[in-house]
Formats: structure tokens, C-alpha cells, sequence
């Protein structure tokens, strides 16, 4: 059995490039302890905590369709939905090591896990 640090996903709403293209599909790795300390020095997280997201996502996201790379700029430019299904993914990930969403029946109580759904798949 390995060991799985890297998982895809499906943006929501995608993400626009410069020549107008629609990416969608990307991979996300396991975040470091070094990913999310070394953001905390960074003087734009100082002046405003809530950008350590921003820092932290373009560390972690190895692959946005065909961006050669994925910076805070990439990530500043997402749609909202797209930005907070990528909080969600990196906690599912770093917290479970699934990107599996856990859930429960109503009914039975009967606790599993299913693939969460992408629109356009």
C-alpha cells in the first residue's frame, strides 16, 4: 500500500487564464509543516492574517491545467466558490488524507465516505 500526497480536483467554476482559456482540473499535494509556517513571516499575512490562505494554496497546488506556475496571483484571481472548494479540499486532505467527504444516513446512521461531485463530469 502507498502512501497518496498528491490529489486532483475539479474546480467548480474554473479558473480564467491570460488567453482566456477555462482551467478546471488541477492537483493539490499534502502540505508540509514548512508550508504552513514559513507564511507567517511573510509581511503581507502580518499586515492581514487571512492572506496566509492565499500563500498557502499556491504552495500546496502543483498543477492548475496547463499553468507553468501557480502563484499568489493565480490564486488572488480565483472565483470565490473556486477559493473556498480549495480551503475545503486542502483541509479534507491534510485532515483525513482522503478527498473523500465523509458522511452519515440520515436514516440508518451508517457512517462512509463518497467522492465529492464535480460539475461538468
Amino acid at each position: 500500500m502507498t502512501f497518496q500526497t498528491e490529489f486532483e480536483f475539479t474546480l467548480p467554476k474554473g479558473y480564467v487564464d491570460n488567453e482566456g482559456n477555462l482551467l478546471k482540473k488541477g492537483i493539490m499535494r499534502l502540505a508540509t509543516a514548512a508550508d504552513e509556517i514559513l507564511p507567517l513571516k511573510d509581511p503581507r499575512v502580518q499586515a492581514n492574517p487571512p492572506y496566509l490562505t492565499v500563500i498557502l494554496l499556491s504552495r500546496v497546488i502543483t498543477k492548475l491545467g496547463d499553468l507553468p506556475v501557480i502563484d499568489t496571483k493565480v490564486i488572488e484571481s480565483l472565483f470565490a466558490s473556486d477559493f473556498s472548494y480549495l480551503q475545503d479540499f486542502y483541509n479534507r486532505i491534510n485532515d483525513s488524507g482522503s478527498a473523500n467527504i465523509r458522511a452519515t444516513c440520515p436514516k440508518c446512521e451508517h457512517n462512509f465516505e463518497v467522492e465529492p461531485y464535480s460539475q461538468g463530469e
